[in-house]
Order: C-alpha cells, then structure tokens, then sequence
C-alpha cells in the first residue's frame, strides 16, 4: 500500500510549503482539478524541484467523448505525470480508445478509473445510476480492467469485491482515508488505514488530516507507520 497525499489548499504557494514539510518522504502527491487549473504545468515542475522523486497523481477526472479523452490522455503523456485518471461511466469505447492511443508510447503513467465518488452516498448514487454503489462499482471496474486499464479509484468498501472480480494486480485506489477517525467533512464513505489494509487497497489518499495538521510530516510518518 501506497499513501498519496492530496493537494487541495487555496493557494500554490500552501500547497508548496506543504510539499517542502514532507519532501523527505516516499509519498505520492495528488494534483487535483483546482490546483491543475490555477496553477497548471509550472506546479508540476515546482513539485519536482523540490523532490524529482516525488510520484505525481494528476487527479482530472477525464470524462468526454472518446477521441476528446484519448487527445486530452496523449496531452497528458507530456506532463511528465505517474499516474491518472478517467471517469468510467465514459463507458468502454473511450476507456479502450484513451488506452489504444497511449500505447505507441514506451512507457505511460498508470491509468485508473474512477467508479463511484466516495462523496456519494447510496441514494445519491442510485438517483443518478439507479444501481447500489457496490454493483456498479464492480461493473465499472470490469470494463476498465477489459479495457486495459491498470485499476480503478473507489472507495475501501468496494476495493475488496473488485479485486476478486478482476486481479489482484488489478489496482485500487481509495479517497476519504481518515487515518486517525478525524471528521468524514464531504466524504460518504471513509474508512481507516487498517480497513483499507484489509480491504487489499494499493494507493490510500489522504488530505485533510495531513494539510489541516500543525505537523503535517508528523502525521504522514504515523500514517506511514501504519503501513
């Protein structure tokens, strides 16, 4: 298991200060749809100056029609990103197309999609796919993997099933991690460290109990600790 930390602060200049608190450690960090649209590519190269080890989650979320997402994915490939990700109600045919395009490349970053936001709960999530979380969780993940996608964003609770639908190498990533059983805030489904341990998840993402901390480092090495 992995620890990803996200960087959702208001400004990029928190969001840096907070990557200096931690540039000692092997941690992936999270660049999510706000930081990427205020602070674009230069946050990427900022982030690798600090530490050109740190792997980099560029958290888009793509969702369009399929050439649309295989040109924004083959944009993507000149980030210099580790990893990202694609909305899997696109359905297959973008999912497949996003895929076919990245492999005349050598090397790629891993591609995951995203099943069910962990901010649904499950009425929410009924009204707009009329489907329980977990049912659809696990067809998403099933297209993905047929697809040829490296795994799925979802929450703890459905990282289990998925795995035993797909592969064990078939990767899960899980938002709404709260480590210490700090406060859920927006989230629906959250879980601990230990849930997610058991629940076979690969990459745990974390952001407001490290950000919102006074000792930001102090709490990814006792999450790390966890591990």
């Amino acid at each position: 298991m992995e620890l990803c930390v996200a960087l959702d602060l208001p400004t990029k200049q928190e969001n840096l200060d907070l990557i200096r608190d931690i540039k000692d450690y092997d941690v992936w960090l999270k660049v999510g749809l706000r930081s990427y649209i205020r602070d674009g590519e230069e946050f990427l190269k900022d982030i690798k100056k600090i530490n050109p080890n740190f792997k980099i989650f560029l958290d888009l979320k793509l969702y369009d029609i399929p050439n649309t997402m295989a040109d924004a994915a083959e944009s993507i490939m000149g980030l210099g990103v580790d990893m990202f990700n694609v909305h899997a109600s696109a359905g297959k045919r973008a999912m497949s197309e996003v895929m076919e395009r990245l492999s005349a490349y050598e090397t790629r970053p891993i591609v995951l999609a995203v099943t069910a936001l962990t901010s649904f709960n499950e009425e929410e999530f009924a009204a707009v796919y009329e489907k329980e979380i977990a049912a659809k969780a696990d067809q998403f993940a099933k297209d993905a993997m047929e697809s040829g996608l490296d795994g799925v964003v979802c929450s703890a609770y459905e990282s289990k099933s998925i795995k035993e639908i797909t592969s064990k190498e078939f990767m899960t990533l899980t938002p709404g991690i709260r480590p210490f059983g700090e406060d859920a805030g927006d989230q629906q489904r959250v879980a601990d460290v230990a849930f997610a341990k058991e629940a076979l998840v690969d990459f745990i993402v974390v952001g407001r109990p490290i950000y919102k901390s006074a000792n930001p480092a102090e709490v990814v090495r006792k999450i790390l600790e966890q591990f």
